[in-house]
């Protein structure tokens, strides 16, 4: 019949050349997600870091699907990209500590990351340490003089002050730092020796 149309028949949705439609791998996929994320915690300490790695290999899986090769099922295909993400993990991983290590030493040689202990500053007492201990902090000062001279323990200080006994110990960390400090700036190359036989008066 003139002017009549043929049906038009629907074509499925392509295929990669594995003959694998991308929606059945990600339904597979997404159905084995248990095993998947067993398989990264038995390697993976961090629960966190373990899920992000499982997120990202599934981001690769679906980018780069037509890697699958035909003999490969999907399953084995997606349990080698996550070893690759394991490499490239731990690779990662050993250079952040190469990092932390280089810098840890850096500030080693150069002692900036010296903090005096009480017994370095018991050593150091001299009248000079009186004379800066009213300049610093007054919650400095406090923590220095109960602590560091009066042998107190530090639970009980941080129970009067009414702050965690955590939140002392990193008071205390930066008063004696601070404290360090004005000495080395008060009375220059003495104090970096324990003060002993004081000439700064």
């Amino acid at each position: 019949m003139i002017g009549a149309t043929k049906p038009v028949r629907r074509k499925d949705p392509p295929a990669d050349e594995t003959g694998l439609l991308l929606d059945d791998l990600i339904a597979t996929l997404v159905k084995e997600r248990h095993s998947f994320q067993a398989f990264l915690r038995r390697r993976v300490s961090d629960e966190a870091a373990a899920e992000d790695l499982l997120q990202q290999a599934f981001v690769k899986a679906v980018q780069h699907h037509r890697t699958l090769r035909r003999q490969e099922t999907a399953l084995a295909w997606f349990y080698r990209v996550l070893r690759h993400a394991l490499i490239d993990y731990y690779r990662a991983e050993a250079a952040d500590t190469r990092r932390r290590e280089d810098f840890g030493r850096d500030l080693r040689l150069t002692e900036v990351d010296h903090v005096p202990s009480p017994d370095e500053l018991r050593a150091a007492v001299c009248s000079c340490m009186e004379r800066l201990l009213p300049r610093l902090n007054p919650g400095y000062a406090e923590l220095l003089r109960r602590i560091d001279l009066g042998n107190e323990p530090i639970q009980s200080v941080a129970s009067k002050l009414g702050i965690t006994a955590n939140n002392a110990t990193v008071r205390l960390h930066r008063a004696r730092k601070a404290l360090k400090t004005s000495l080395e700036q008060a009375c220059g190359v003495c104090s970096k020796h324990g003060c002993l036989n004081c000439t700064c008066e």
